[in-house]
């Protein structure tokens, strides 16, 4: 995976984040990973800095000074990554709900000329989800049927949060307009690519609920999610 680099963000994940740099480090030699830390009062950031020794100019560090959503952490990742010069640029969660094996198949989808965006999609091929309950399924699942009904976006699995960009395609997207922090913001940077005429390719992954550490999930994200949909799609009819 030359060239690429995986952003993780984190905020007390001090259970999974040294096993999951190993794991995608364990891939490949030329794979990066930059971790996006909100000032974890656990000292996630400190087991970060721990490993660094060992994965000397692979392995980076972004401290923030606060938790301030998913959104914003991921902006400043990719700035950082464009900065940099990387050329695929990937999403990642710390609790291992995404396979690292997955990556080198977003890489694979997207190191072609067909693809601009590679999602890790749930929904591609049925209902790949272990561990979550039935309530939360239905949830994720219906939500993802709203996104594709309210924007006209042919993307199964909108909410993703396991993604290989192009370089060319953050570049292209005003990244300082990005509004949502939550889980709207994964729907935002695909229908913003969406709109600019981005090849988006769906490869189905299996994704497993955290085993470790607690989820970040709350109604305020969902409530963004719900409502923001609606604005993104009525936004654009007026930014033609």
């Amino acid at each position: 995976m030359r060239d690429a680099i995986v952003i993780i963000p984190t905020y007390n994940e001090k259970e999974n984040i040294q096993s999951i740099v190993k794991a995608v480090f364990a891939l490949s030699e030329d794979v990066h990973i930059l971790v996006v830390d909100d000032n974890s009062p656990d000292g996630t950031a400190s087991l970060v800095l721990d490993l660094q020794s060992d994965f000397k100019n692979r392995l980076h560090l972004l401290s923030r000074k606060e938790k301030n959503g998913l959104g914003t952490a991921y902006i400043a990742g990719f700035k950082w990554s464009l900065e940099k010069g990387y050329q695929f640029i990937f999403e990642m969660d710390a609790d291992f709900s995404h396979n690292p094996n997955d990556l080198l198949r977003l890489y694979d989808a997207t190191n072609t000329p067909t693809t601009d965006i590679a999602v890790g999609s749930r929904y591609i091929k049925g209902v790949n989800v272990v561990n979550w309950p039935l309530t939360r399924i239905l949830l994720s699942y219906g939500a993802s049927l709203y996104v594709k009904l309210i924007t006209g976006m042919r993307v199964h699995d909108p909410t993703a949060g396991f993604v290989c960009y192009k370089r060319k395609v953050l570049e292209t997207i005003n990244l300082d307009e990005i509004k949502f922090i939550g889980y709207a913001f994964q729907i935002e940077m695909k229908f913003k690519a969406f709109k600019k005429g981005f090849k988006i390719t769906e490869i189905p992954i299996i994704f497993t609920d955290r085993i470790k550490g607690k989820s970040k999930m709350s109604s305020g994200i969902i409530s963004e999610a719900i409502f923001g949909v609606i604005s993104l799609k009525w936004n654009s009819l007026f930014n033609k």
